[in-house]
């Protein structure tokens, strides 16, 4: 198997030929056939093997795609069994753009996903796909129904409308340089003007979790909680953000912690880093700090850092809500 087969293996890839030799760059040239694709009035399709390890799925958008490859990743994952080899079309603006578009997904068939706006676009695009009897939906169509019949008011179309440079973009980018500049308990001295400070010992994820964050205009920094150092007055004496303890078990983190020394080569100075009754005693005393402060805790261990920043969003708006505090 090539490396990047072996990388792919441990997500389910390992044993298709197919992956790992686009992954190489390997030449490979997938059967140029139609497939056979039964619509049924409920609107699903039925693909021509019943148990398909892969399949192409082309996302085509007049934009930079992320709604399309958000709501795909989110379809996708309900087929644990099932790879997408994904085909990302942005920016898809013109007829000539949309040719090389048309040839890749004659010649890779799959799934269509589109966010597109130009009618002409659009019917050339479900034309093609109706020859070649591939489902071809688009994401914001239902949606954009939905809004008009309620709204009872004709959409006027903006391609890429959500990006556009506005109060609210601007405070996205001020957020994701304070949070930079705040990662890491630095600067603790200007965190009283976070939003949302996150503590929590070394591998509970607080850096992505607090550039999440950061990207949805929330101002974070982080403070890691290390072993036999005081926790400086200035992070317990704030009051303004919202200090949120990060914790996960003590296996969690020692494993963690193990794979982290193993892909840098390098050997930690303190065994206690991953020994896991002082991993215990660091995460005991995470938990005790926060207990005494009232700060709300929130374990990790087998939380994505969407969950995460999920939660901390959920405590942040229910404590704008509230105005005792």
């Amino acid at each position: 198997m090539c490396p990047i087969g072996a990388l792919w293996g441990q997500s389910g890839w390992s044993g298709h030929p197919l992956p790992c030799a686009l992954a190489c760059g390997m030449a490979f040239s997938p059967p140029r056939h139609k497939l056979s694709c039964a619509f049924s009035p409920g609107g699903t399709t039925s693909l021509p093997h019943r148990n398909p390890s892969y399949f192409h799925l082309h996302l085509v958008s007049d934009s930079t795609g992320e709604t399309l490859t958000t709501v795909a990743h989110a379809a996708a994952a309900q087929y644990a069994n099932i790879s997408p080899i994904e085909h990302v079309y942005p920016l898809i603006r013109t007829q000539r753009q949309l040719d090389r578009v048309l040839g890749e997904i004659e010649e890779a068939p799959g799934i269509v996903l589109y966010t597109l706006l130009d009618e002409e676009l659009i019917e050339r695009l479900e034309k093609k796909c109706q020859e070649l009897s591939l489902p071809c939906r688009s994401i914001l169509g239902p949606v954009l129904r939905v809004f008009q019949s309620y709204l009872g008011a004709t959409t006027t179309p903006r391609v890429g409308a959500q990006h556009t440079l506005n109060a609210e973009y601007f405070k996205r980018i001020d957020a994701l340089n304070y949070t930079m500049l705040h990662d890491d308990g630095q600067h603790i001295e200007d965190l009283e003007q976070a939003d949302v400070v996150l503590v929590g010992v070394s591998r509970t994820s607080k850096t992505p979790t607090s550039i999440y964050l950061a990207n949805r205009g929330v101002k974070t920094g982080n403070y890691p909680l290390v072993p036999g150092v005081p926790v400086p007055p200035q992070i317990e004496a704030l009051t303004k953000p919202l200090v949120v303890g990060l914790f996960a078990s003590p296996e969690r983190i020692v494993q963690i912690r193990q794979n982290r020394l193993l892909g840098l080569k390098a050997h930690h100075n303190e065994a206690a880093y991953v020994d896991r009754q002082s991993v215990a005693e660091e995460i005991n005393f995470s938990r005790k700090l926060c207990a005494r402060h009232n700060w709300p805790l929130i374990d990790v261990s087998r939380r994505s850092i969407e969950e995460t920043a999920a939660a901390v969003l959920q405590l942040l708006s229910e404590r704008r809500r509230s105005p005792s505090l």
